[in-house]
């Protein structure tokens, strides 16, 4: 059930905790909130409930500290002094909740790792630095703070929603307008994500079966393209079922994604995609860090530091870290020499973007690192070494059965569209294509075991 694109999610526990939360006073609404997603995690994680659960107690206590050391007009520099000692001890404590289960899923059994762990510490995190630094205006209650920490929505994959985001001490109403804005955005998602990402996938998994050593070069580079869009409509589906779910239940929509694709540098890529996860890094990280104000060589470091920390959370294996530090290298390259090129050529930064970025995802892709330099030497077989594939009219055949989707996915990725559906969401025709992506994706889904979101595995 933690997972959205489930028939048991979406015809039994979300029809019945709406049924519950809309029928309770709005004032109680919060409750049933708290109540239904610590449920939904339950089902989902029997047994790590109870790590989720110690995590919030910790940090609504030493956040508690941190609040009552500060509060008053004037604050002594003793208390200054012990409120930093105490949110750095409970960042501390969050740190090593998550690299010991990081650690357990490497060493051990990658069946120890807590679901949303990554997600739900880095709120914790967040939420420790913000009543250190007063960006938390009202006491929080703990009702309020538990709810945040585990919003079913939010908890398994983000996105990594701010505590004042949620304004958890407004009375939640939400009228028939805004819940029905919020169930397309669900839809949407939803048919992102089954009728493209899982389709898509087939062709990555058919080619990790045939073998990379197989392959001729132009599948190579079809298959470094269907995965970065698989990963693309695969994440920012769940993002908009994510967010439309919050909209439904009253709360403002957040952006995780804005076309990223459309970029003119790597840089401008990631600021665009896993939007609440970079503004994170940037302002829990690069920020203290220094960021961009300060010498060139403290620049350097704070940006391979942020980067290196983004690839070890992403994942266990040492591809992961590879990864991290090519984005940041060049990103680190466009910061000192070319990116300015870049924006004033958009044309020329779009068409790099679209280059690199797949074969990063590749690196990304390949947890093997034989099998990782297998495929790079297919997309660069002069480079590689790798020589002329055997079966080198394969490409026509993949591209006849799956030439539709990537059609659509291109088409999708381009920022008009989005806009078009937007200006034109309340048309009866728009409504009508809703209702035939919901019930063709739900075709699929009761046709097909189901494929968890990619991001349940981070």
């Amino acid at each position: 059930m933690v997972n959205f694109s489930s028939l048991e999610f979406l015809f039994r526990f979300l029809p019945i905790f709406l049924v519950i939360y809309f029928i309770v006073p709005p004032k109680h609404r919060e409750t049933i909130l708290l109540a239904g997603s610590l449920i939904f995690y339950a089902v989902g994680e029997p047994v790590f409930l109870t790590v989720l659960v110690l995590a919030t107690l910790l940090n609504y206590y030493l956040g508690m500290k941190v609040w009552e050391l500060g509060e008053g007009h004037v604050v002594p520099p003793w208390k200054i002094k012990k409120r930093k000692r105490i949110m750095i001890a409970a960042i501390g404590i969050d740190i090593l909740f998550l690299a010991v289960f990081k650690g357990l899923a490497v060493f051990v059994d990658n069946e120890l790792l807590p679901l949303g762990i990554s997600f739900y510490i880095f709120k914790m995190i967040s939420f420790q630095a913000d009543l250190l630094r007063g960006e938390i205006w009202n006491k929080p209650k703990f009702k309020y703070t538990a709810l945040y920490f585990t919003l079913f929505p939010q908890v398994v994959s983000g996105p990594i929603m701010r505590y004042n985001e949620g304004e958890f001490d407004l009375d939640r109403t939400c009228g028939t307008e805004q819940f029905e804005d919020g169930l397309k955005y669900f839809i949407l998602g939803l048919g992102m994500k089954v009728l493209l990402a899982d389709r898509l996938s087939i062709l990555w998994n058919d080619l990790q079966m045939i073998g990379f050593q197989s392959i001729s070069t132009p599948l190579a580079w079809l298959g470094a393209a269907g995965y970065s869009l698989r990963l693309y409509f695969d994440f920012w589906g769940y993002s908009l079922m994510a967010s439309g779910l919050m909209v439904m239940l009253g709360y403002n929509f957040i952006e995780n994604f804005n076309h990223p694709y459309a970029s003119k540098s790597i840089a401008e890529f990631y600021r665009r995609w896993h939007v609440t996860l970079g503004s994170w890094f940037r302002d829990y990280v690069y920020i203290p860090l220094g960021g961009s104000r300060c010498g060139r060589k403290r620049l350097v470091l704070n940006l391979a530091l942020v980067w290196l920390l983004t690839g070890i959370w992403h994942g266990n294996g040492l591809n992961y870290i590879i990864w991290g530090i090519v984005l940041g290298m060049l990103i680190i390259l466009e910061k000192l020499f070319y990116g300015k090129y870049l924006q004033k050529f958009p044309v020329v930064g779009n068409l790099y973007v679209l280059v690199l970025i797949p074969l990063t995802w590749v690196v990304f892709a390949i947890t093997d690192l034989k099998q990782l330099g297998i495929y790079l030497g297919r997309l660069f077989p002069l480079i590689g070494g790798a020589g002329v594939a055997v079966n080198q009219q394969d490409i026509f055949r993949y591209l006849e059965n799956y030439g539709i989707y990537f059609i659509v996915g291109i088409f999708l990725c381009i920022p008009a569209v989005f806009g078009f559906y937007e200006k034109h969401k309340k048309n009866p025709i728009m409504i009508i294509l809703l209702n035939v992506v919901f019930w063709l994706s739900v075709y699929f889904l009761s046709s097909s075991s189901g494929n968890p979101f990619m991001y349940l595995n981070f």
